[in-house]
């Protein structure tokens, strides 16, 4: 919760790009409507509560369907605001295009896909990525600890994941599964995160993934492991999440705007407040905040009103690369 005096304080470059001040509006009323991902959900819900102190016109609850049920949502022009735990995909900015919802892309904070065991699992500390493909893909095989590591106990694996309308699952397919490739269907999934941390808190043979902030907000609970990807087993932390060494899991995290809402004066205020308070928020929710240079240039988008994503090139592709690139 923000004191007076940090609520106040400037935010330099950032409100010098967007400029805006940070006070009460009472002529600002209305409700925006916020749906989407359950790993963006901390961070809006963090915004949309320091808002409406300042704002107590304005109503900005926050749903968790899921990345894809929150877009599902968003480009039929049901929704102000998406929450997105990975970029729009074609099929879904295609949408937007036939149904004339014209939508304005922000990141807003890093996060690393944590893979997590119970606490009292002592015999797992590190899975390298053809382990984790054993574990989740619909071929791997693998039933039992020990199909992994023959010196593991032979006890049944019980296996947790987003559920298929989640960004986190989209996401971990794509870089799991091969072509082609699909997930086990014998999974235990939920698109609410907290339900998974319970899960796997609750078994000793579970297994499971999610955003960052859900595991070091249970470290009391939960064990994160090590990823080795063929560079070394690598922790998710807060730096080897910025600077992108925790790989192929860290990923940045997105809110999409629709542009028609934009020009209403509340949601308007309401995504430059997100952008100005962004980097103290991301962090007391335990995510990991982008570089200040980001944060200015995803406000002077928005306040351009910069259409579309930077994620899809001219020819409908997916553009890959770090955030700080896509983002020049």
């Amino acid at each position: 919760m923000f004191r007076n005096s940090r609520f106040a304080a400037a935010t330099g470059l950032l409100l010098a790009t967007i400029g805006v001040a940070i006070g009460a509006d009472a002529k600002l009323k209305g409700k925006i409507t916020i749906d989407g991902s359950s790993t963006v959900e901390p961070i809006t819900s963090a915004v949309s509560e320091e808002f409406s102190i300042a704002n107590t016109g304005v109503q900005a609850p926050v749903g968790i369907s899921g990345t894809g049920g929150g877009f599902k949502r968003f480009v039929a022009g049901e929704t102000d605001i998406s929450n997105a735990s990975r970029p729009i995909k074609k099929e879904e900015a295609e949408a937007c295009a036939k149904n004339g919802v014209e939508f304005v892309e922000v990141p807003v904070a890093y996060d690393g896909l944590t893979l997590v065991v119970n606490s009292k699992n002592n015999w797992v500390d590190t899975l390298t990525l053809a382990e984790v493909k054993k574990i989740y893909l619909a071929d791997g095989g693998v039933k039992l600890w020990s199909d992994i590591r023959p010196e593991w106990p032979k006890t049944a694996i019980k296996v947790f994941s987003p559920g298929t309308d989640s960004g986190t699952f989209d996401y971990f397919k794509e870089v799991v599964a091969d072509k082609g490739g699909s997930i086990r269907s014998d999974m235990q999934v939920s698109e609410d995160d907290n339900v998974l941390v319970t899960g796997v808190s609750n078994d000793p043979n579970a297994i499971g993934f999610f955003g960052c902030a859900y595991y070091f907000e249970n470290k009391d609970k939960l064990k994160a492991l090590k990823i080795d990807a063929g560079k070394g087993a690598i922790a998710p932390t807060h730096e080897t999440i910025e600077n992108g060494t925790y790989a192929p899991f860290s990923r940045p995290l997105f809110i999409y705007v629709n542009k028609k809402s934009a020009s209403r004066p509340e949601v308007k205020a309401f995504v430059e407040f997100y952008l100005a308070q962004a980097p103290e928020l991301v962090e007391e929710v335990k995510y990991v905040k982008l570089p200040s240079e980001l944060y200015a240039r995803a406000a002077t988008n928005f306040q351009n009103l910069k259409t579309g994503t930077q994620f899809l090139n001219a020819k409908g592709e997916k553009v890959h690369g770090p955030l700080s690139e896509i983002y020049k």
